[in-house]
């Protein structure tokens, strides 16, 4: 993949209602994800989500802007230093 960049995508879903958006976008990059595993925080009622990524830069971020942009989701990209 040309231009590629490993990344790790810590989400955060604080609201149940929010994971039907979350899984959909996940869905929507599957092409560019390595691997997820997703852990129930059950005694604070959230889930917490990692996905291993290998894509160009400006899907990374799309991706991180969009589920930031979900109420109750937050987001956060880790970059490997080399490709």
């Amino acid at each position: 993949m040309a231009d590629s960049r490993v990344a790790l995508l810590g989400i955060i879903v604080e609201e149940p209602e929010a994971a039907a958006r979350v899984n959909g976008l996940l869905h929507e990059y599957g092409d560019y994800i390595i691997g997820r595993m997703g852990i129930p925080y059950r005694e604070k009622k959230m889930n917490i989500i990692s996905i291993f990524l290998d894509a160009p830069q400006a899907v990374i971020s799309a991706l991180s802007g969009k589920l930031g942009m979900i109420p109750g989701v937050s987001s956060k990209c880790l970059y490997a230093e080399k490709a």
